[in-house]
């Protein structure tokens, strides 16, 4: 049988649909059991490249002969070699092109929310569990928590005859490199990100704005303090009907707030958040996060991830009725995960101190997000 690529956008789609998979991973056992390409309809199997090199004879018996085949590794090349091996033998085979490092590059756009006054998309980047958002309105859009891969956002704006204007980061991320600054550049857009956070370079400070209007749209700055990874960070609540929580309220739970290595006297400041801020907004406002942490958990029926404040808070014990030592005591407790690999390095990319070639922001970003941790009890 020929052997084929399936690309990073055909295999997402599969993921999406549930379809049934069968993933040969040939990284080493280490990397794929830290990340891998996950859903609920998938078989894993995880033999290292190197085992291999010398043919897959001794393995065939492990491959369904009734199902096609992808064939997973970092880069492409190792996967691309034993596919071949595979479909020499008769297998129906494929290799994911650009291995997982596409995989973590891969941005699926969706739409989450239209009225007469706005559009507002969501951008879903499936390798990290980051999410990123388009809001659409007159001539106009904005941009929320952008990635580096800012010709996705023109693209998206160019499609729908529109020019991006403003460009919000909920705060200075930690297990990704943000795409601000870049976009602003390239497209003479206002970028807003909290002074607090340190960035060196020029924008306009969020503390110096109650709200940001453009068009028909009227969005308020919430600043939250530290509820996230870094010493300040914001939510922006939109025509009173769409909250951007940034890193403080997830559709599993909340954001962790141990970073910074001030994990209770940050839980303090995220309890005043939820308590006293967020505890203001109704309950039918739609919530819209910044990361995720499972994909099929949490995209709901009408396929983006969100979901009603009031849902959240049903679900979230923590959310309601708690004390402010027993709220500091939990959070403390599930704070203690590992930590997102190479945060201090994307910290200071993000706050302009430092620089990083294309390869290097690559490998920088390569792994799970470890962001979104506070599940739901």
């Amino acid at each position: 049988m020929a052997m084929k690529a399936i690309t990073s956008e055909e295999l997402l789609e599969k993921v999406l649909n549930k379809e049934e998979l069968f993933i040969f991973d040939v990284r080493n056992e280490k990397d794929f059991e830290d990340w891998k390409v996950e859903g609920s309809a998938i078989e894993y199997l995880n033999i290292p490249y190197f085992e291999l090199i010398d043919g897959v004879g001794g393995i065939v018996d492990k491959v369904p002969a009734d199902k096609e085949i992808i064939v997973v590794c970092a880069k492409e090349g190792s996967s691309k070699m034993v596919a071949e091996m595979l479909s020499e033998e008769g297998f129906d085979t494929s290799y994911l092109a650009g291995g997982m490092k596409s995989w973590s590059e891969q941005l699926y756009k969706t739409e989450v929310y239209h009225d007469d006054d706005m559009k507002v998309f969501q951008f879903i980047r499936a390798g990290k569990g980051c999410l990123s958002y388009m809001v659409v309105s007159g001539d106009e859009a904005l941009i929320v928590d952008p990635a580096r891969f800012v010709d996705e956002y023109r693209a998206a704006a160019e499609q729908d005859g529109v020019k991006i204007t403003h460009i919000v980061d909920s705060h200075l991320h930690a297990d990704h490199i943000s795409g601000g600054r870049q976009l602003a550049e390239m497209t003479g857009a206002n970028y807003y990100l909290m002074k607090s956070e340190g960035a060196i370079f020029d924008f306009k400070p969020l503390e110096n704005y109650e709200k940001i209007e453009f068009e028909n749209v009227t969005l308020e700055v919430i600043a939250l303090k530290t509820p996230g990874h870094t010493p300040g960070s914001v939510s922006f609540f939109v025509n009173d009907k769409l909250l951007f929580s940034g890193d403080t309220i997830f559709v599993s739970g909340l954001g962790r707030p141990d970073l910074g290595g001030k994990v209770r006297e940050w839980a303090k400041d995220l309890y005043d958040s939820i308590y006293n801020k967020v505890s203001q907004i109704a309950d039918d406002v739609i919530v819209l996060p910044a990361h995720y942490a499972d994909l099929e958990e949490e995209i709901n029926k009408d396929g983006f991830i969100g979901e009603k404040l009031g849902d959240i808070r049903s679900k979230n014990e923590v959310m309601i009725n708690q004390s402010e030592n027993d709220f500091v005591e939990f959070v403390a407790q599930s704070a203690s995960s590992e930590t997102p690999p190479n945060f201090e390095e994307i910290i200071a990319l993000n706050r302009g101190t430092e620089k990083a070639t294309q390869e290097r922001q690559q490998e920088l970003e390569i792994g799970p997000n470890r962001c979104a941790v506070h599940h739901t009890s």
